[in-house]
């Protein structure tokens, strides 16, 4: 199975990058539309930061700040294959850092994970069950696995969909998955 997900992943690495960098900020802008509809009633937020050619997440961040919502951002601790949480009231502060990824880098305000009312899951492939595949080092599904009050949204552009995606007993299955033309309830 791990032979076949690397395939799947492959393809789906493929896939988001033959999107022209001006598509994929339109359909960026239009799932973050959606999503700010989605997470409405939640106080507190865990999204993650953006980096090249997954679905930008900067508008969203500044739209949640914009109306006083806390938002939380995670920090890769790759040692451990973990994430710890950290808030921020600006994305100035975030700066690329592990795997490229930004984060509160010098700026870090811990966050409790028992404080987040739900996660917006950055996603390589999804089915419409709700199964989602990642990079392959499970930060997600091990923080999603011990925090499971969190109401999981995964996000990615509709070219990532797959008939079905392997999970295995680890793998976390989103609640929602939001793309630039669907919204998918998948619990």
């Amino acid at each position: 199975m791990i032979a076949h997900k690397e395939t799947i992943r492959s393809d789906l690495r493929e896939r988001r990058w033959s999107i022209p960098a001006d598509v994929r900020e339109n359909m960026s802008r239009r799932i973050c539309e959606k999503l700010s509809q989605v997470v409405h009633p939640c106080d507190t937020v865990l999204v993650y930061c953006a980096k090249e050619p997954e679905v930008e997440t900067s508008w969203f961040i500044d739209h949640l700040l914009n109306h006083n919502r806390k938002v939380i951002v995670p920090i890769i601790e790759k040692d451990q294959i973990g994430l710890r949480l950290s808030y921020i009231d600006s994305r100035e502060i975030l700066r690329p850092s592990t795997f490229h990824v930004p984060e509160p880098v010098g700026y870090e305000i811990p966050a409790d994970p028992a404080h987040v009312t739900c996660a917006i899951i950055p996603m390589l492939g999804f089915d419409r069950s709700g199964g989602r595949i990642g990079y392959g080092a499970g930060y997600y599904d091990r923080f999603l696995s011990e925090h499971t009050h969190i109401r999981k949204i995964g996000i990615a552009y509709s070219i990532q969909e797959v008939p079905a995606i392997p999970v295995q007993p680890h793998d976390i299955r989103m609640d929602i998955i939001i793309t630039e033309t669907n919204t998918f309830r998948c619990s």
